[in-house]
């Protein structure tokens, strides 16, 4: 999904950070942006399920007409709530797996390198960010692509920072590759998201 909007105006709007980069910047001005950033809010209910709907598409970086279909989906899922399996179908998708794994610095990155062919699941390429990984797939970087300077980056480390891979992920940046042990529990998930209210929005 090709976004034109600066991050960093975005991050303020929606209140988080997107980018490693928006993070100072969010720190610095944590109001939105604009004349009247720091004028008085009036947020009405629709508002809020609203805004709370578009900052998880953000940190997804998905279409609309995508996130509809993931809530079509979590609707029909059985033993859990709507909104967590919201967003365990979303945290399955294969560039949100591939930033949490370290192989990418930021969502629009794994988009990118899924997109120009760089990644492949179970020995197979695949260029569609939005195919569905399920538990024992292995996803790696393809052999032709293991020279260029971003996955360099990545086997040292350079995308992970200081914190761990999630546990539902079994990561080894050397080989530059990871497997989906199991489905994700919400909990596990480093999405920052009332999903309760996503999930009003939807039912109005």
């Amino acid at each position: 999904m090709n976004q034109s909007r600066p991050k960093v105006k975005k991050s303020r709007a929606l209140g988080i950070a997107l980018t490693p980069k928006a993070v100072k910047y969010f720190e610095a001005r944590p109001y939105p942006p604009g004349e009247h950033g720091r004028g008085r809010k009036q947020n009405s209910d629709y508002k809020t399920r609203l805004l709370e709907k578009q900052r998880l598409r953000a940190q997804y970086d998905i279409s609309e007409r995508q996130m509809q279909r993931a809530y079509d989906r979590a609707k029909k899922v059985a033993g859990l709530r709507t909104g967590e399996a919201l967003i365990i179908e979303l945290e399955r998708r294969l560039d949100a797996l591939v930033l949490r794994s370290g192989l990418a610095r930021t969502i629009y990155q794994s988009r990118q390198m899924v997109v120009h062919g760089h990644i492949e699941v179970n020995g197979r390429k695949v260029d569609k960010p939005s195919f569905r990984v399920t538990p024992d797939d292995v996803v790696q970087v393809r052999e032709r692509s293991r020279e260029k300077t971003p996955f360099l980056v990545a086997r040292e480390g350079g995308w992970s920072g200081e914190g761990e891979s999630p546990r539902y992920l079994q990561v080894n940046l050397q080989a530059l590759a990871f497997r989906l042990d199991r489905d994700p529990n919400r909990k596990e998930i480093p999405v920052i998201c009332d999903e309760q209210l996503v999930v009003e929005y939807y039912a109005r």
